[in-house]
């Protein structure tokens, strides 16, 4: 039995980066002998063992033959005889295919360690056409790795493609879509995802309302003026911005979108600002209310970091902030007593209005 680290975890350490989760494979052993170690089999497809210390994921070498349609439509080998080699021909791209021994020993088959060098993202084998995810992965990998100069290679480009053009894509659950999108916008440069896809036509089907909205340079700018504030569910709305209500709440329900990310969306195209756009308390308030944002605050931070990367003068954004903050000082149970004191007993809708006007003069108060 030989037990190497694989994946992410021997491509970030050689990058100089943080590991924080390790996968490691097993050759030449079989489920008992995993299990009479204290194992925890959890692999249902294939099997794959939790550490009884760790908890980390232990699979035995495997192969996979190409059996069905879409990214579940393999048959799966696992047994002593497949060695690492065979395993790793099966991942995707070469930097994700370097092994590493128990004793530092670096394996590496299919040139991983020189694309490293090169900062290029290269497919194994012809069999990662097979598997249509790949094409989102690799996209999520070039956003990832942007920042460290990292580009996919031409011959890889022209694969996904093909795949793009196959209609496998169309294969793909709603969920894992989402995730690899998700993971795309947590990246230091998501506009490198929506880039990547555009060029190798693989915004069918999925984001298809992406194909004539998405402006890549002015997202890039946007985004990257941002730096730290950037967020995924801020790169998210940033990329949903162009689009209209209607379109927005097709794809966002396609995609299984989650509030989190969706509320926020919506809430940008809700206001709809734009750079020719004269602000002041009133507009400012009503802004608020469409985006629920008395009861939402949280909604109401992030439209000003989106605000700021569309190009708000930052005069204003502090001007909105500053009056925000002093309007949600109103509370209903003190409009209600200071009406009640005046010989006004306020119920039902008037409340609202009541509570509505004294933030709308808050605001008015401290626009300066």
């Amino acid at each position: 039995m030989e037990v190497y680290l694989v994946g992410g975890a021997v491509r970030d350490q050689l990058l100089g980066k943080s590991v924080h989760e390790r996968d490691y494979v097993v050759v030449g052993a079989r489920p008992e002998e995993m299990l009479a170690q204290g194992f925890r089999q959890v692999g249902k497809d294939f099997p794959v063992f939790l550490h009884p210390q760790t908890g980390e994921e232990y699979a035995l070498a495997r192969t996979e033959r190409k059996s069905g349609q879409g990214y579940t439509g393999f048959t799966v080998y696992a047994a002593p005889d497949v060695t690492l080699d065979d395993d790793l021909i099966r991942r995707d791209l070469t930097i994700n295919a370097i092994a590493q021994s128990q004793d530092g020993q670096l394996f590496d088959p299919y040139g991983g360690l020189d694309d490293l060098k090169s900062r290029k993202l290269r497919h194994v084998s012809p069999a990662f056409a097979e598997d249509p995810l790949r094409v989102l992965r690799v996209a999520r990998f070039a956003a990832r790795f942007a920042d460290d100069g990292f580009i996919v290679a031409d011959e890889t480009l022209t694969l996904m493609r093909k795949i793009s053009l196959s209609g496998e894509l169309q294969t793909l659950a709603a969920e894992r879509v989402w995730r690899e999108t998700e993971k795309a916008m947590a990246t230091s440069a998501p506009y490198v995802f929506w880039q990547i896809l555009k060029s190798c036509d693989a915004l069918e089907p999925w984001y298809s309302e992406f194909k004539n909205s998405i402006d890549i340079e002015k997202l890039k700018i946007q985004m990257q003026q941002l730096s730290s504030k950037l967020n995924s569910h801020i790169a998210w709305a940033l990329s949903c911005y162009r689009l209209p209500i209607a379109a927005l709440n097709q794809l966002q329900e396609r995609l299984k979108v989650p509030n989190l990310y969706s509320d926020i969306a919506i809430a940008a195209r809700k206001v709809n600002w734009q750079l020719a756009q004269q602000i002041d308390a009133t507009w400012a308030f009503q802004a608020i209310g469409k985006v629920d944002g008395w009861r939402r605050p949280q909604v109401v931070q992030e439209l000003f970091v989106i605000w700021q990367a569309l190009g708000m003068p930052q005069t204003d954004l502090e001007r909105i902030q500053r009056a925000f903050t002093q309007a949600q000082k109103v509370k209903a149970g003190d409009v209600i007593t200071t009406a009640r004191q005046n010989g006004m007993e306020l119920k039902g809708p008037a409340i609202g209005e009541a509570v509505g006007a004294q933030r709308l003069t808050a605001m008015r108060h401290n626009w300066h």
